[in-house]
């Protein structure tokens, strides 16, 4: 089962295409992550699954709807994203930003209701910021803002959730933090999760599926122990190294020899 697929997107920034004919599926309740060179199109990929950028040809449907005919609210509640770098208004306070990804849910005559409040708390809880609620966004380290962002996209409570590089500026341990968050909340309530990372043994260690993008066009999919080889790594990303099953996860572990890239 698909959750979103996109087929024969031309995707394009003015006169400069990123990508043609890029077809791609993401499996329903599964932890999709994205990985590829800088500049391979991962994140114009999730623009466009986002509705951010409009293809220039193709489209892209979640659960078989074309996304152009959903209302904002609608694909809001289906859908959220979180995109690489995000800009919180001056002055606003963590439990404010927080609040506004509950917008989808609320009604005109209702702007706030309980369930709000509950998913309001149970995403501050989930990802440690419960403490921070008055503070405001512009006296936090960069990694608890970044923990600020992620906790408005779980209060969005979308079954779709779509993040773009989220463990930058955390230290290993907040990366992991944010990582087991996500596989529990695909684990235990089904949530369709797709992440961008550039760290391929984080990326092995957590996708059900890996989609591996070169030059605005999937190289390869699947599972990672299936994909992630050594002869691809040297023709997708420059690299000599190893692949080894890792001795306590089981998963693929990733061991850089050298760059070819000189």
């Amino acid at each position: 089962m698909t959750a979103l697929s996109a087929q024969n997107l031309t995707l394009a920034y003015d006169n400069r295409t990123i990508s043609r004919n890029l077809d791609v599926d993401i499996p329903a309740g599964e932890v999709t992550v994205i990985v590829g060179p800088n500049g391979c199109g991962k994140s114009t990929l999730l623009r466009a699954l986002s509705r951010l950028l409009t293809p220039s040809e193709g489209h892209v449907t979640l659960d078989g709807d074309d996304i152009r005919r959903l209302g904002g609210k609608e694909f809001a509640r289906r859908l959220a994203l979180l995109p690489q770098s995000s800009q919180a208004p001056p002055g606003i306070t963590v439990g404010d930003l927080v609040a506004r990804g509950r917008f989808p849910h609320q009604r005109l005559l209702q702007q706030w209701s309980v369930d709000d409040q509950v998913a309001l708390e149970r995403a501050m809880a989930a990802t440690g910021i419960t403490d921070f609620v008055d503070r405001g966004v512009d006296e936090l380290s960069g990694g608890q803002r970044q923990r600020v962002w992620v906790a408005m996209l779980l209060a969005q409570n979308a079954p779709v959730m779509l993040l773009d590089e989220p463990t930058t500026f955390l230290d290993i341990a907040h990366q992991l933090d944010v990582l087991d968050l996500l596989a529990r909340l695909n684990k235990e309530e089904g949530r369709t999760v797709v992440v961008v990372l550039h760290d391929l043994n984080q990326a092995a260690r957590y996708a059900d599926h890996l989609v591996i993008m070169s030059n605005g066009a999937v190289a390869v999919h699947g599972p990672p122990a299936d994909v992630l080889t050594e002869g691809l790594l040297g023709d997708v990303f420059g690299l000599d190294a190893r692949v080894i099953v890792d001795p306590v996860l089981g998963n693929p572990l990733v061991i850089p020899i050298a760059s070819r890239m000189r």
